[in-house]
């Protein structure tokens, strides 16, 4: 299986149903965790079909449906009623069902937005990824990162200049470059489990992010989010916010 036919098989992935259980789906899957540009397509996928089923599930019931429904069972003729309106309401049902089953254009969230990168980019550092140049020496970091035409020059915390660097990577976002440099703190021995993503402003529609960070969870990983001197930051790592705000 090549990455064009898991991206069409991985088309009919939906997040949260048995459908992973399918051998082809399972396959793809598979070759997603293996090949990282197939991971951030599967990603910003899932990342939509969440989004929809979100909005699916937000629309209302009419009122007086379901007793309406077991009055008009009480007779024969009525109930044929009642089945000329399931058929239509199973026909509308039909229609979202192929909604959700088809790639979402028109009304999804557009790739290049805050949401589908931190979503995107916190999914590379739970899912597993390679280490481009494994090294403690900030300045070799920022000399790779460079040649990588990635972020070089962006800004670190004293806590995070302190922190134990295992390496860094070069991810990319929308065509842009995004620069992953990997931490761990003293909680692990030398397993990573803090993550800084840097990446030019332009690249993603930050909205109303200020140089304030904004602390939320993201994929049960607690995450900073700030924009300074034309970069965007994300800062993600285990535990809580206690754990995170330190290196700030």
């Amino acid at each position: 299986m090549n990455q064009a036919e898991a991206r069409s098989i991985l088309q009919l992935y939906r997040p949260g149903t048995d459908n992973a259980n399918d051998p082809q789906i399972a396959e793809a899957l598979a070759l997603a965790r293996q090949d990282p540009e197939l991971a951030r397509w599967l990603e910003a996928h899932r990342t939509r079909q969440l989004a929809l089923r979100d909005t699916f599930r937000q629309i209302p019931v009419p009122p007086g449906l379901k007793e309406q429904i077991g009055s008009e069972q009480a007779a024969f003729q009525r109930a044929k009623v009642i089945k000329r309106r399931f058929a239509v309401f199973a026909a509308a049902v039909s229609v979202l069902i192929l909604l959700l089953e088809i790639p979402w254009q028109r009304s999804s969230p557009p790739e290049d937005t805050l949401e589908v990168f931190q979503h995107s980019m916190m999914g590379v550092a739970l899912r597993g990824y390679g280490i481009d140049l494994t090294t403690n020496d900030l300045p070799q970091i920022r000399s790779f990162l460079a040649k990588k035409l990635a972020p070089a020059d962006f800004q670190l915390s004293d806590a995070l200049q302190r922190a134990n660097i295992n390496g860094c990577a070069v991810e990319t976002w929308q065509n842009a470059k995004v620069s992953m440099v990997c931490f761990h703190t003293p909680q692990t021995a030398d397993r990573n489990n803090l993550w800084l993503f840097v990446v030019d402003q332009g690249a993603v529609k930050t909205g109303n992010l200020t140089s304030s960070p904004t602390v939320q969870t993201i994929h049960r990983l607690i995450t900073a989010t700030w924009i300074k001197d034309g970069k965007l930051y994300l800062l993600g790592g285990e535990g809580n916010e206690a754990d995170l705000r330190p290196y700030l």
